[in-house]
């Protein structure tokens, strides 16, 4: 890569580790210059030894999509070509030519905040500064920043390059057009952007937690084996997860009846469990049901309902033939099965 291409790179990862390179292939696939920067002062050989395993790292992902028909091999090459390694003593230029800058070092806060030294005496003032820690509060982290109010976190969830959701986490000084310009630039790479507050374990871990935890539970209990669980939540549980989002099926379902599922679990397994929140009590008492009634946590007042349920059928569907365990009923005449 030359270095007027270098200087023009928009987008920097400081931190070469995993989620980095992660977020590189991203902006990179999608056509961006990416500088990946390391910020550890390191011996030419550690520095060689590193910037091959990036190297390695990102080539070999790209190629494992390629060999899976996802784009043609030959493209390889030129995607991981834009895609700058960086060490510590050229992180300045680096960051003086980013408009958008994800923090990925260790999760510290002191990593954090001697990373974001670096990065407020060098990014320019309009850039996008964020971070993309896991377990640590953005308003934690904004306090280390020159100008927080063009700074969030924004979590990717492994591989970067292949899931789609991206959770942006604001705080309370978070500039509006700072967050809709995040959003718009992950979109523009294809992302799916979803925005919370200043939250523990965003929304995607804080859920998965909860599932995980309560498979390894029922396996220790004996309830059932790693393999039907597995089996329940791919196909039961996942699938109808993948053609409704849980808000979504809880109005589909009944806020009473999931209300009433939580009372018998808390009665039978564990009341701090699943002991119903407050919010389905009173949308109970108010009368707000989910769909049966025409409102929940969504408004469905003026919505063909009808045509709401055929299109979650057809969600369902698609995931059940995209599973291969669509089966035609057994009067079907061969050959006579509707295209997948």
């Amino acid at each position: 890569m030359t270095a007027p291409e270098a200087a023009a790179a928009r987008v920097a990862a400081v931190g070469a580790g995993r989620m980095g390179r992660g977020i590189a292939i991203a902006f990179a696939y999608a056509g961006h210059r990416v500088s990946l920067i390391d910020l550890r002062q390191r011996t030419d050989q550690a520095w060689d030894r590193l910037a091959d395993e990036a190297r390695g790292e990102i080539e070999a992902s790209l190629s494992g999509l390629a060999a899976l028909g996802m784009f043609a091999p030959a493209l390889v090459p030129a995607i991981a070509a834009r895609v700058e390694l960086v060490r510590a003593d050229a992180a300045p230029r680096a960051l003086a030519a980013a408009e958008l800058v994800f923090e990925g070092v260790p999760e510290t806060l002191e990593a954090k905040r001697e990373a974001f030294a670096v990065i407020n005496a060098h990014c320019p003032e309009h850039a996008i500064l964020t971070s993309t820690t896991s377990s640590i509060l953005v308003t934690q982290i904004a306090q280390f920043v020159h100008r927080p109010e063009r700074f969030l976190n924004i979590h990717w969830l492994n591989p970067a390059y292949v899931i789609p959701v991206v959770e942006l986490s604001r705080h309370p000084g978070t500039d509006p057009a700072v967050l809709e310009r995040a959003k718009t630039l992950m979109e523009e790479i294809g992302k799916l952007p979803v925005v919370c507050g200043p939250t523990p374990g965003y929304i995607v871990p804080r859920l998965q937690a909860l599932v995980m935890n309560e498979a390894a539970r029922m396996i220790e209990e004996g309830a059932a084996t790693a393999e039907e669980i597995d089996k329940a939540t791919r196909y039961g549980l996942g699938l109808r997860f993948a053609a409704l989002g849980v808000v979504e099926f809880i109005d589909f379902g009944g806020a009473d009846i999931l209300h009433h599922a939580s009372r018998e679990m808390s009665a039978s397994i564990d009341a701090a469990r699943y002991q119903a929140p407050a919010i389905l009590e009173r949308m109970i008492g108010d009368g707000r049901l989910g769909l049966k009634s025409g409102g929940g946590f969504y408004d469905y007042a003026g919505r063909d309902v009808r045509a709401y349920r055929d299109d979650v059928l057809m969600r369902t569907l698609g995931m059940l033939r995209h599973a291969g365990l669509w089966r035609p009923p057994a009067d079907s005449a061969a050959g006579s099965q509707p295209a997948p």
